[in-house]
């Protein structure tokens, strides 16, 4: 993850700006900010789909989606986003 902020006007959203391998940035915006502060997840290694079509939200193009678990504690919702070990590279494909 190269880059992660607040998008301005959602209480929800986190733009992320992930390096996934290309020569080109990769833009995926995600409505977990109510479980991450956007400085937590600088630098970690998240697992996204990139294969699907772009999708606008609140006028940014989201290519991609990160995959997270949601459970209950307590009965309170928790969400987890998936990370992966930093040994895995950008780009890596998954079977």
């Amino acid at each position: 993850m190269k880059n992660c902020e607040a998008v301005p006007k959602s209480k929800k959203l986190l733009r992320f700006t992930l390096d996934d391998g290309t020569e080109n940035e990769r833009t995926i915006l995600s409505g977990v900010h109510a479980f991450y502060e956007p400085e937590e997840l600088v630098g970690k290694t998240l697992l996204a789909i990139v294969n699907l079509p772009p999708r606008s939200m609140v006028g940014i193009d989201s290519c991609g989606m990160l995959l997270s678990a949601i459970h209950n504690v307590n009965g309170e919702e928790k969400l987890n986003l998936v990370m992966l070990d930093d040994a895995i590279p950008a780009g890596a494909k998954l079977y």
